[in-house]
């Protein structure tokens, strides 16, 4: 086939494609999200679904499970450089990526109550400061909730008091481990997928993750000895951003309609979350040791928590940035919303 005759058919196709529609009014965010479908992804896949049906098919959001469109601590280069439209972002896997979003790992600042967490979040990531960062370092924005649990712990090692934390090698995001640390625990960083290996080797001796689903999800429970129950620590600040340039090509119906899609993918995650408590909290009882942890030792071990909320803003506020401002505007939504 000559040149010619090749671009005379493109050009022929690309015409009736015009007046058709078809391919000039479809859109597709290409979203990256590790691990396989779970309780966590139930947010975006409730936005996915709507977000399709509102538009007549004209809108999807492709999900890749499992870090098929890339690294997941690429996510943020990725979306920002157009190699992607969207994707899954925790913040405590970005280290100094997200200063301001960070406050939201503070240990023991937010809530336990899920609805109550979402609320908190939806509203801190609706402020001014947050949506700052995300557009003005990543030309990225906020999309999708994607809350979580409270943390608790399973491993090799029982854990019953803080004085059980000496030596040991506890899994949990950065601003989280200064708490752990008080008590002479060794915070370490591992990945969600990369959990099960770094128990069964001994990599770590104990890994703080949203109770229970995402134990449930990673088989961390085939691995391990004990389980935790009531120290609710808090954990990730996860969310999921799209470029801005993709965001403005979606369709306006998709747009306007977000806040529903917010909405229903919060009440979704919550079901979801609910429903795996009542799936695996039997099977952790059945195959592993649960320690109930008394209050108390929470208490003790959220003692500390205001004295590092206040080094958080004031290392902040050293750099230029409104860290005091942007720990109150949390600090007032907890107490707004837990009434």
């Amino acid at each position: 086939m000559s040149y010619l005759s090749k671009a005379m058919i493109c050009a022929v196709a690309g015409a009736a494609m015009t007046v058709t529609g078809i391919a000039s009014a479809k859109t597709t965010w290409n979203f990256n999200i590790w691990g396989g479908k779970r309780a966590f992804t139930v947010g975006i896949e409730t936005i996915a679904k709507l977000a399709n049906e509102d538009s007549k098919g004209e809108f999807n959001i492709n999900i890749q499970y499992g870090d098929a469109l890339g690294p997941r601590k690429q996510n943020p280069e990725n979306i920002k450089n157009g190699a992607i439209e969207a994707g899954q972002l925790c913040v405590g896997y970005y280290p100094n990526k997200y200063p301001m979003l960070s406050a939201m790992e503070l240990p023991f600042l937010l809530p336990r109550d899920l609805e109550t967490r979402a609320a908190v979040e939806m509203e801190v990531l609706a402020n001014p400061i947050v949506v700052n960062e995300l557009a003005g370092r990543w030309k990225s924005r906020f999309f999708g909730p994607a809350f979580l649990p409270a943390y608790e712990f399973m491993g090799n090692k029982k854990i019953v008091t803080t004085a059980d934390m000496k030596g040991v090698k506890m899994r949990i995001s950065g601003l989280n481990a200064k708490a752990l640390q008080v008590f002479d625990a060794v915070p370490t960083m591992v990945t969600a997928p990369d959990g099960y290996e770094a128990l069964r080797k001994g990599t770590i001796d104990s890994f703080g993750f949203p109770y229970s689903y995402a134990f449930g999800a990673y088989k961390l429970y085939e691995v391990s000895k004990y389980v935790t129950e009531g120290l609710g620590m808090s954990g990730f600040m996860c969310l999921q951003t799209v470029s801005i340039d993709a965001w403005n090509a979606a369709p306006q119906v998709v747009r306007d309609n977000m806040p529903n899609y917010q909405q229903e993918a919060i009440t979704s995650m919550i079901d979801a979350y609910r429903v795996a408590d009542k799936k695996w909290r039997p099977i952790f009882r059945e195959k592993l040791e649960v320690t109930v942890v008394d209050p108390a030792v929470r208490e003790e071990l959220a003692a500390g928590a205001g004295k590092i909320w206040t080094e958080w803003a004031k290392e902040q506020d050293a750099k230029g940035r409104p860290g005091t401002k942007m720990l109150n505007l949390i600090k007032a939504s907890v107490a707004k919303h837990s009434k």
